[in-house]
């Protein structure tokens, strides 16, 4: 099962700062998993900008209302699950991430068993097992979001736990 680490120096907190990162390219699942992430980050802070990231990242298909809908639901008083993804954010702190921003993103035997496709992993800091995200290739040879299931409960941090 290969492993692969991406790493931001900072959280891109607009569609234009996360288009001159290296990872912009997404010339690899990999890379796309990681901008999805961080664009999730974005949501709490600038809603719109999120979602103009996350509109770039779907690059054909584009961004449906529908999924609109489902981010916003999961937003509700859980900004801290894509967080959670980063090195070093657990319950404990918060789920405060190590710096540099650091993803270690996993496939498995099944990530490419569909042609064209690619379902990918990252352990969550509040959850004891990882979460898929799957990208799709295009024609212009970019691998973009097709879905993401980032989004699912994991542990409150400490702080909002009253039972901690």
């Amino acid at each position: 099962m290969a492993e692969e680490k991406i790493i931001f120096e900072a959280i891109p907190m607009a569609l234009d700062e996360m288009k001159v990162l290296k990872e912009a390219q997404m010339d690899t699942p990999f890379k796309t998993a990681a901008l999805t992430v961080a664009a999730l980050c974005v949501y709490p802070k600038d809603r719109d900008e999120s979602l103009k990231m996350l509109e770039f990242l779907k690059g054909p298909a584009g961004l449906s209302s529908m999924e609109q809908q489902f981010i916003r639901d999961r937003f509700m008083d859980k900004d801290y699950v894509p967080r959670s993804f980063f090195d070093g954010a657990l319950p404990g702190n918060d789920y405060k991430p190590s710096e540099p921003f650091t993803l270690t993103i996993s496939e498995n035997p099944y990530s490419y068993q569909e042609e064209g496709y690619a379902k990918l992993y990252l352990k969550s800091g509040g959850a004891d097992s990882p979460r898929a995200i799957q990208m799709r290739k295009a024609k212009d040879g970019k691998w973009y979001l097709w879905e993401q299931f980032l989004l699912a409960d994991i542990r409150k941090p400490e702080s909002a736990d009253p039972w901690a």
